[in-house]
Parts: C-alpha cells; structure tokens; sequence
C-alpha cells in the first residue's frame, strides 16, 4: 500500500505538536508500507520526501491564498497513491483535491480545529474564513477522520455535526522513549546552567508557541504567587502575532521585577537540550485553554516530569492526577476561544495546583517516574502506527 501523507511541517521545519506527530508517524509506518511524504517549504534530502515552495506570485498574499497555492501543486503529485493522509488545515484541501482528482482516499488527522482557534483571525485577517471553509470541506468530504483523542472525537461531531461519526476514529498521539528520555547528570546540569536554570532549585517548565491556546499569560499571572524559591522557566517562542508577543513580553518583565528565577528561552531548543531542562523540572506545566492532546506533556512525562495541566480537551486523557500529575479545573465560555469564565478562579487554581505541586519534590518525583511508565506503556508508536494503518484499510 502507498501512502501520500501531506503536512506543512517536517523536520527540519517543525514548530509545534502537528510536526512532531507526522515525523514520527512517518517513521513507523515504512516499516509497513510504501510511504511519501508531501510538505510545505525548502528542499529535503531524505529519501521519499518532496516538498513544495511557495507559489512566488502568491508570496505577498494573504497567508491562507499562499497555503492553497501549495495544496494544488501537492494534489497534483498524490497520482498513484492508494490513500493520502493529511495533517492540519494547511494540507487538508492537498488531500481533498487529490480525493477528488484522482479518486484516491482521503484520511484526515485531526490537531486541531478552527473552529476552536477563532483567535487565528488575529494573525490571517479574512484568511481566518478561508482556512475555516478549507476545513469544512476537507472534514465533510474525508473517507476517515483520526481524532487525536476522545475529547478532540467530541469537539469534531460538535464543530461539523453533518459528519458520520462512523468516520471518526480515535488513535492517541505518541511518545518515543528512546528519544525523550532523563538526563539529569553532571554534565546535564552544567548545561542547563548555561541557560540561567539553577538545577539546584525547584522549577516550574513550560515550553510551548506563544499562541492564544496555550494560556500562557495566565500561568505568567499564577507564577507571581508561586514560594519565592521556585524558578519559572519558559521555553516559549514562535508568537502567533506582534500583539500576543507585546502582551507576553510585558507580563515577563513585570514577572521578572517581582521576583529572581524567571527564565525566558526564546529560541528552539535541540530534542537533547529540551530533555534536559525537563529533566530539571519539579513540575511541568501545561495551562492550555485548547489542547487536542497535548505531544508535550508526553515529552515531559518521557523525561520524568510530574504535569501540572488544565482539565481540558485531551488532557485528561494522559495526565492521571494523583499518579502522574494533577489537573486544573476549568470551565470554560462556548464561544470558540477556551476562554475561562472566570479567569481570576482559573489564575487562583493553577497557583494553588502549582504551589501544592513544588511543595513536595518527593512526590512529584513519584509522579514523574509514574509517568514515563505511562508514556511507555499507552502512548508508544508502534501501537499507534499499527491502529492508523488498520483505518487505512478501513477506506483504501
């Protein structure tokens, strides 16, 4: 069986939870099958990947034109394949103009929803109505809908209710452990000192895109609250606009006036830096107000961090409080953005969680090392390759 997966991110260009599921779900599917990668952005050398440049008449475009400039060129080239298998609004129309094209089976991965990100109209402007029209129609007109979670199956039959639920199937994202793994020896600690991180202290991390879902200005507001001795540690970049970054950028720095130990990394760091720093947190902290699933608390949890994270979308489904973590309880307005209804009840939550969690290193050491048992044993990508082929066969 071939398979055409489509995605805009794949290494080296990957920024977020989407890029480092195709990555690995790439790997572990050609050990099955004949699989293409099809992504967006400069030439790779691998083997069996193509990817697509920008359509320079569209560069100056709105973002979301720019987008479907590729989708045609990807469309074009699916010829052959026995299923495609696309991943995010940006090649979702590849995937449904290939459908259509060539009359090949079209398989979408759901990471998220625009219809549950309305903040994205802040960065597209009207591009926000396109990408919401190229999802509809990619969703309604899919032979299989993979849902990332239980809570994100829901959030599909909610947003697109003329969808089958027959066609909505639910395999988890995963975790290799091999990969993310503990690192927290001499040599580590001297190179997360290097980052302004004192291994030595008790540290709440956070690494995420500076991006509406992800609640970082909340926890930015719970961290004044947190002991004195606590270091907050923010591995946060890629901003989805200059007024999300301003509004980040000013809650740090008044952050940093209240209190030592506010460390802000802004660029990437490498998988084996990233490990480290986790590796050093009493807690990871996860206060999306939107998450399907969440591939980073699997990281952390990989890397023996007890999490912290809100009781939200796919949440739920990884982290097990009082044997991995805790969750912080949420209730949230209806109108699309996961905005809490109380945002102050919200703050004054995850401090309390936060603080009742770096209170007692001991046990959330436990529940970090019960949590790389649970990334081991639920979340592992052989399992998760061998249930995305079988919806394969479901269509193909």
């Amino acid at each position: 069986m071939r398979v055409d997966i489509v995605t805009k991110e794949y290494p080296p260009e990957v920024y977020g939870g989407a890029g480092v599921h195709v990555t690995e779900l790439a790997r572990v599917l050609r050990r099955r099958l004949d699989v293409r990668v099809r992504c967006f952005g400069a030439p790779r050398d691998e083997p069996g990947v193509t990817a697509y440049a920008e359509d320079p008449a569209l560069q100056a475009a709105n973002p979301a034109l720019s987008t479907l400039g590729v989708d045609l060129a990807i469309a074009g080239d699916c010829a052959g394949a026995d299923v495609v298998h696309s991943h995010t609004w940006y090649a979702n129309m590849a995937g449904h103009l290939a459908k259509l094209l060539h009359g090949v089976p079209h398989v979408i991965s759901a990471h998220s929803l625009e219809p549950l990100r309305p903040w994205k109209a802040e960065q597209l402007g009207g591009g926000y109505a396109v990408s919401s029209f190229c999802e509809r129609t990619a969703y309604l007109g899919a032979d299989a809908v993979i849902a990332v979670s239980g809570g994100m199956r829901a959030d599909i039959l909610r947003a697109y209710p003329d969808l089958d639920p027959a066609r909505v199937h639910v395999v988890h994202n995963g975790i290799d452990t091999s990969d993310w793994r503990r690192d927290d020896g001499p040599e580590a600690a001297a190179a997360v000192r290097t980052l302004g991180i004192d291994p030595g202290r008790p540290a709440v991390v956070f690494v995420g895109r500076i991006t509406r879902q992800k609640g970082l200005p909340y926890l930015l507001r719970a961290a004044a609250e947190l002991p004195a001795d606590v270091q907050v540690v923010l591995c946060a970049g890629a901003p989805d606009t200059p007024e999300i970054m301003a509004e980040v950028s000013t809650a740090v720095a008044a952050l940093q006036t209240r209190r030592d130990g506010v460390v802000w990394i802004e660029r990437v760091l490498p998988r084996a830096e990233l490990c480290r720093v986790l590796s050093f947190a009493t807690v990871f902290a996860c206060p999306s107000v939107y998450e399907p699933l969440g591939i980073v608390n699997l990281e952390a949890m990989a890397c023996g961090a007890a999490v912290v994270g809100t009781a939200t979308g796919g949440i739920p489904e990884v982290v097990v409080p009082g044997e991995t973590g805790w969750l912080v309880p949420i209730e949230q307005v209806t109108d699309g953005t996961g905005t809490p209804v109380d945002p102050d009840r919200f703050v004054a939550d995850l401090a309390a969680t936060l603080t009742d969690a770096v209170g007692d290193p001991a046990r959330a050491r436990r529940y970090g090392e019960a949590g790389l048992v649970r990334a081991r044993e639920h979340f592992s990508w052989d399992a998760i390759g061998a249930a995305v082929e079988a919806v394969y066969r479901t269509v193909a």
